[in-house]
């Protein structure tokens, strides 16, 4: 548990709290986009997660992929191979794996997850059913245009969550010019 305690201050006198308040967290959610900032959040929310006894999810949204079929003359006989949506669930589905268990402790109960959409609309979803108590989101540090025309996915997330967002920073010997 956290205890947030709120003290009398001049500017809001009776307007803040008195005495503790108690903020339980039993339930981390970690979006992973697969980025060395995302694996920084990780390392924190499993450290969170270790301290607070709490369980760790660990979620990467898919982007869609869009419909492909070959032409009927490429086509061997026989089972072939999935298709390229599969195949790339099947990959993810592995890294997130090998990505738990190289850097979440054992002792930590922690379960991956993989979803397929927008981003933003997928991790506020996944949040509000699973009841997450607490997500921990790496910021990649966008500016300018760029993050004026695509936006800040961790932004949205933050303006859209049914709970508490912690936002880690990028490393700063990590940045690199956008």
């Amino acid at each position: 548990m956290i205890t947030i305690e709120y003290e009398k201050t001049p500017e809001f006198g009776d307007l803040v709290p008195q005495g503790g308040q108690m903020l339980p967290i039993k339930r981390i959610l970690c979006p992973t986009d697969f980025s060395e900032p995302s694996y920084a959040a990780l390392k924190i929310a499993a450290e969170l997660a270790g301290h607070f006894e709490a369980a760790l999810k660990v979620l990467h949204v898919m982007p869609l992929v869009p419909a492909y079929s070959p032409p009927p003359e490429t086509l061997t006989s026989g089972a072939g191979a999935p298709p390229y949506g599969e195949q790339l669930t099947l990959h993810h589905d592995k890294v997130l794996k090998d990505l738990l268990g190289e850097m979440v402790p054992q002792e930590i109960p922690a379960t991956a997850a993989i979803r397929t959409g927008e981003a933003v609309q997928e991790i506020v979803a996944f949040a509000a059913k699973e009841n997450i108590d607490l997500i921990v989101i790496a910021s990649h540090g966008q500016s300018g245009w760029r993050r004026l025309i695509i936006g800040s996915v961790t932004e949205q997330v933050v303006r859209l969550s049914p709970c508490p967002v912690l936002v880690i920073q990028e490393p700063s010997g990590e940045k690199q010019e956008k």
